[in-house]
């Protein structure tokens, strides 16, 4: 995604579509494609707020279990790429965590959810996670404008293995291959990811 806070900034730069003052800090929200959005409600509201009330677990909070992904995707023969980047099952998950989780997990991206075995979604969850917190502490990904708030780049981008790889090896020996389903690309090993 696009678009960035900036924190306390000098000067008001085409696209800021919010800024926010308090008496210590100044906020902006700068997003030229305007995918951002920002609600202003109570903090008892949030619970109820329909945003998140449809949302499926945070991806590294508790309720994200290999037994709650086994009843998600019950009866599911969508793939499980295209499942894992729908909100209402996991709140949060991109395509590129999708593409680095499956590979580390060593799932093909085609396989349809409904049909991975526990043992396969109890991989998953373990790289999910693996590989949230790796770009956390790397600060994100940045592929074209991203910058964290505090002006820094994040550097998850250079420890890619599938992501953005196609065409080239695979730490298995085989090659990264790229294909595209619900207008996004997918990059996966075919060797390694079954």
């Amino acid at each position: 995604m696009s678009g960035r806070w900036r924190v306390d900034p000098s000067e008001v730069l085409p696209h800021d579509h919010l800024i926010l003052e308090t008496a210590t800090q100044r906020l902006a929200l700068n997003d030229a494609r305007r995918f951002g959005s920002v609600d202003l409600l109570a903090t008892t509201a949030l619970a109820d707020f329909p945003a998140f009330k449809a949302l499926g677990p945070e991806p590294l909070g508790p309720e994200l279990t290999a037994a709650y992904l086994h009843a998600a995707l019950a009866g599911r023969i969508a793939s499980i790429k295209l499942l894992l980047l729908d909100q209402r099952i996991v709140a949060g998950l991109g395509n590129i965590y999708v593409c680095e989780a499956l590979h580390l997990a060593g799932i093909s991206p085609k396989r349809g959810g409904g049909e991975l075995s526990r043992a396969k979604l109890e991989r998953l969850v373990a790289a999910i996670r693996s590989v949230l917190l790796s770009a956390i502490e790397a600060g994100g990904s940045t592929l074209r404008d991203y910058a964290r708030p505090d002006g820094e780049l994040g550097y998850f981008s250079k420890q890619f293995l599938v992501y953005g790889r196609e065409g080239q090896p695979c730490a298995c020996g085989g090659t990264v291959a790229r294909y595209a389903e619900g207008g996004r690309s997918t990059f996966w090993c075919p060797k390694c990811q079954r």
